[in-house]
């Protein structure tokens, strides 16, 4: 499958590739459709769309996120050219961040030499007690809060941020979640097959790199990165996997302000929360106990200064991205080379636009929406979610596994589930924060700390439902269980995900699909778990939550397979959610279509101009969002730690669950794509 080109946004400092859309005139037609429905669909775009030397993934989403930040690099520049009287206070922020951050000039003069008063206060702490003010000044200045969406490994030695109580959502606690490593998920520390031993390796030269640059002497600098190694390994092993956390049960661990110091009685936690500013209350999460008890054993054996090897670590990793070009292509070589396997860095207009997004991103999305979403695609999409959501309706009341009672619920929870599009209602106010022309690595510090503060406001207040966890610009969409919200950035509602001059069949095997997925994942493994107000309570008759295990389990097993690619196994388990949403959400999007289509006169067998079906039309719309490229170190990565499955995954092992698609190409019994015992949740 190929597709047709729109102009990309003017001013992009390198070649940007433009809008996708769907075209239905290349499919590989060496390829039996019953055979290997990817290949068939996305053979062509593969071979059209090579790797770019700075991807390590390049699909639908990768390029539609480089098409949006060329746009939003054209707004910034715009806005920083603008004179000061005329801009705005949201565009002296935007402006005067993007020059900061482009000044390449004023970053390398400064090096290290930014981070020199916090590597000599970490030199010359006396004792213990004083881990916890360090901490506190890492999360103040680096991670901002704890966003538990995020890998579990980032925040320095634990996350803190706000959470609604798992039973009671109209209340927000402090968590404490795990975290202290410097590597995507804890199986990089622990697996003992010959590439996780190398990447351990070089992950150690990194560290004693970034210690070198740093002025410390090089045989210092490759013994403090082995401890480094050592302390990150213990956090590890104590740190719960990410199959474990999926279940939220499991992460549900509620506790006085006394019972978190008993976790780690040598860590000074009154004295942290006092130097973050955190309110008192009368509850915390605490997700993961034993990781804490891991940080009490590991404060109690590991001499000082271990401990400040550790911390400078953590403050010098922490930065890097935002310091001088040294740090910065030493950052490059292990997390952009060795991780993930890209070839070259990406340029310094695409770090800052994804910085900028990062830190201000309400402030620079207002440009966005402004640019690339128009009224009429928002009331489209949601006319999209209320039939998809009807069709859910429908779904539920069909399901002859489930009880009455239990339907009863799902229904009431599906009322009240809060759809949001394209952009927050209201825009985040960022006057409190300082944005300045002169230093980036400052304007990222302060930023830090005003995502903090802000986080740490919402402690002991209403949940705020309306609240978003995504930008505007984001490629992505998600679905928050404790809010019962699901959300669709503007960023994904472009083409090739939803293209306003197409026709429905595509729309909905597009970004319809994509709407079902997050609409079903307030009903998967997880979020069945969530009632219709967000709190974690079992809503399910035990036959009935029998009976939707089985079926999941079918799910699971499907999708455990040996990727010889990866040379890893893929996890069913660690993928059920998002397999049970992407199986799911494709039967919502075509019982969608099939009614939009009735009240026009037609149906799922309607002939396009195209020649082919409305029913074909829909799958390979689904096929070509996809459609991917990827390096073999990406591969294993996603397998060893991302919920979400591999893409031919995504294609093959739904379509061949679907009796209509069988219809849709002639499929037959004992082909590939036609599944002798298929499986389906909903």
């Amino acid at each position: 499958m190929t597709f047709s080109q729109t102009t990309a946004p003017a001013n992009a400092e390198q070649a940007t590739p433009q809008l996708d859309h769907f075209d239905a005139g290349k499919l590989d037609k060496s390829i039996d459709p019953c055979t290997d429905f990817y290949a068939y669909a996305c053979n062509q775009w593969v071979k059209d769309n090579p790797l770019p030397a700075d991807e390590i993934f390049w699909g639908a989403f990768g390029k539609l996120q480089l098409w949006n930040e060329a746009l939003l690099h054209q707004a910034a520049v715009e806005t920083a050219a603008k004179p000061a009287a005329e801009r705005t206070a949201v565009e002296q922020k935007v402006g005067d961040y993007w020059a900061a951050c482009t000044d390449e000039k004023q970053r390398n003069a400064t090096g290290v030499a930014a981070l020199r008063p916090d590597l000599d206060r970490i030199d010359h702490i006396k004792s213990k007690n004083e881990i916890a003010d360090i901490v506190a000044q890492l999360h103040r200045s680096i991670h901002g809060a704890w966003n538990p969406t995020d890998t579990e490994t980032a925040a320095a030695l634990f996350g803190l941020g706000a959470q609604p109580d798992f039973h009671d959502t109209t209340h927000v606690l402090p968590q404490f979640d795990q975290g202290g490593m410097g590597m995507p998920g804890r199986e990089f520390y622990l697996e003992k097959d010959a590439k996780s031993v190398e990447i351990r390796k070089k992950y150690v030269e990194h560290i004693t790199k970034l210690f070198e640059l740093s002025g410390m002497p090089a045989a210092k600098a490759h013994a403090d990165a082995q401890v480094v190694l050592k302390m990150e390994t213990a956090m590890a092993q104590a740190a719960m996997d990410v199959v474990t956390r999926r279940d939220p049960k499991n992460l549900d661990h509620e506790m006085g302000i006394e019972d978190v110091k008993k976790l780690a009685p040598d860590f000074d936690f009154s004295r942290y929360l006092q130097q973050i500013n955190a309110p008192e209350s009368p509850k915390y999460i605490v997700t993961s106990p034993d990781f804490f008890r891991a940080i009490e054993r590991l404060i109690t054996t590991e001499p000082l200064e271990n401990w400040k090897a550790y911390l400078k670590w953590q403050l010098l990793t922490g930065n890097e991205p935002e310091l001088s070009d040294d740090f910065v292509n030493a950052n490059f070589e292990f997390y952009g080379q060795t991780l993930f396997g890209a070839k070259a860095l990406q340029p310094l207009w695409r770090r800052c636009v994804q910085a900028e997004d990062r830190d201000i991103g309400q402030a620079l999305g207002q440009a966005y929406v402004a640019r690339a979403f128009p009224p009429e695609s928002k009331q489209r999409v949601q006319e999209m979610v209320a039939n998809i959501k009807t069709a859910l309706g429908s779904d539920i009341d069909s399901m002859d596994w489930m009880g009455a009672d239990t339907k009863k619920y799902a229904h009431v929870k599906l009322a009240a589930q809060i759809d949001k599009i394209g952009y927050p209602d209201h825009w985040r106010d960022y006057s409190a924060l300082e944005i300045r022309s002169d230093n980036h690595l400052e304007n990222v510090h302060r930023a830090a700390a005003f995502e903090l503060h802000r986080q740490l406001k919402k402690i002991g207040k209403p949940l705020d439902r309306t609240e978003w966890g995504m930008t505007p610009p984001t490629v992505n969409a998600y679905e928050d269980p404790q809010t019962n919200t699901i959300n669709f950035p503007a960023g994904i509602l472009q083409p090739p995900f939803f293209d306003p001059t197409k026709d429905d069949s595509v729309n909905y095997g597009a970004v319809g699909t994509i709407i079902g997925h997050e609409t079903i994942h307030g009903f998967d493994d997880q979020g069945r778990k969530f009632d219709d107000q967000g709190d974690l309570r079992d809503w399910w008759t035990p036959a009935d939550a029998q009976a939707y295990d089985k079926r999941g389990d079918c799910i699971a097993d499907e999708y455990t397979e040996f990727v010889p690619e990866a040379g890893v196994k893929q996890n069913g388990r660690l993928t059920q959610g998002e397999n049970t949403a992407d199986n799911g959400g494709i039967h919502l999007a075509l019982s969608a279509l099939d009614a939009d289509l009735k009240t026009k006169g037609q149906n799922l067998d309607s002939q396009g101009e195209d020649g082919i079906t409305a029913l074909q039309r829909f799958f390979l719309a689904y096929a070509n969002v996809w459609c991917s490229n990827l390096r073999p170190e990406m591969m294993r990565t996603i397998i060893l730690t991302n919920p979400h499955p591999l893409d031919k995954y995504r294609v093959n092992n739904v379509v061949s669950n679907m009796p209509e698609f069988a219809k849709a190409f002639g499929c037959h019994k004992g082909q590939a794509m036609v599944r002798a015992n298929a499986c389906r949740v909903w």
